[in-house]
């Protein structure tokens, strides 16, 4: 049964841990990571971005995937599944589709519409029992499209839009998806603090959790970050570990070319950098 991530985010931001949204992108993936969270009895945030439910053939195959895999592997740890940087119609096409927690960016739009279209999925979440990510200041690098230079979110937006009812807020603090630029200026503190003074209970997100340094994490996490995403890591351990297979020639070897053979290097590999994290971001033993 999926769970909206409300409760998850109320104790992780009590309790000073943060739980990890970790990105889908087949069967694989989510298996790999729903086993690594029950392993690790963690509360665990699947995120699916909108170019991912298209891949996967839309948000329903991918909301039924997920509750029958949730079934047939036992998981009994707490699983949300999440819209990742949702545009408006995707958000309501989630909901639609049985997911338990959606994104809204708007942060693209100038603030008035973004207050004016975040609240509006405030009332439809509240009544069907979801949690609602809201979004103030892009967050850097590339996402489905969506590119944003990494700029720091203006806290007084932030609470404007914290105090529409939302359940977690995205703050750009000078964060970027994918990998790092060798000249990247470091997370902006100042204005996590700022943004959290604020904004109060409000459980925050952090995007782009790949490559940022695990002191820069754990500073994030107790300034009120409780929610921090991983996708690039995943996707870089998954393809060197498929590299290796494929270099070394075990797919030539018997019946090394069977995909069950073939991806399960990488599957290891998934569930070796999700536990990390975990590990990591303080939620192991938190289900």
């Amino acid at each position: 049964m999926l769970v909206s991530a409300k409760e998850m985010l109320t104790k992780a931001k009590a309790g000073k841990y943060a739980v990890g949204q970790f990105n889908i992108n087949n069967l694989e993936w989510t298996k790999a990571i729903l086993i690594t969270a029950q392993e690790q009895n963690s509360p665990v945030i699947l995120g699916v971005s909108e170019g991912a439910g298209k891949y996967m053939c839309g948000f329903k195959t991918v909301a039924d995937m997920v509750k029958a895999m949730i079934e047939d592997l036992g998981i009994t740890v707490p699983v949300a599944l999440h819209l990742d940087h949702g545009s408006y119609e995707g958000a309501k096409k989630c909901i639609a589709a049985g997911f338990s927690s959606v994104m809204f960016d708007g942060s693209h739009y100038p603030i008035e519409e973004n207050i004016e279209k975040t609240k509006e999925l405030v009332g439809i979440c509240d009544e069907l029992g979801l949690s609602l990510e809201a979004e103030v200041g892009s967050i850097g690098g590339e996402e489905d499209g969506v590119v944003g230079a990494g700029e720091c979110a203006d806290p007084n937006e932030c609470k404007m839009i914290a105090d529409l009812g939302v359940t977690m807020l995205a703050a750009g603090i000078g964060n970027i998806h994918g990998k790092y630029p060798e000249n990247w200026a470091g997370l902006s503190f100042d204005t996590l603090d700022a943004i959290q003074q604020l904004t109060g209970d409000m459980p925050l997100v952090l995007h782009g959790g790949t490559g940022i340094p695990a002191e820069m994490i754990k500073k994030a996490i107790s300034l009120g970050v409780s929610k921090i995403n991983v996708n690039t890591e995943c996707q870089l351990s998954f393809a060197d570990a498929t590299r290796k297979y494929i270099e070394e020639g075990k797919d030539l070897q018997g019946k090394g070319f069977d995909p069950r053979k073939l991806l399960a290097p990488g599957f290891e590999a998934i569930k070796a950098t999700v536990k990390e994290k975990m590990e990591l971001f303080g939620s192991v033993g938190k289900a």
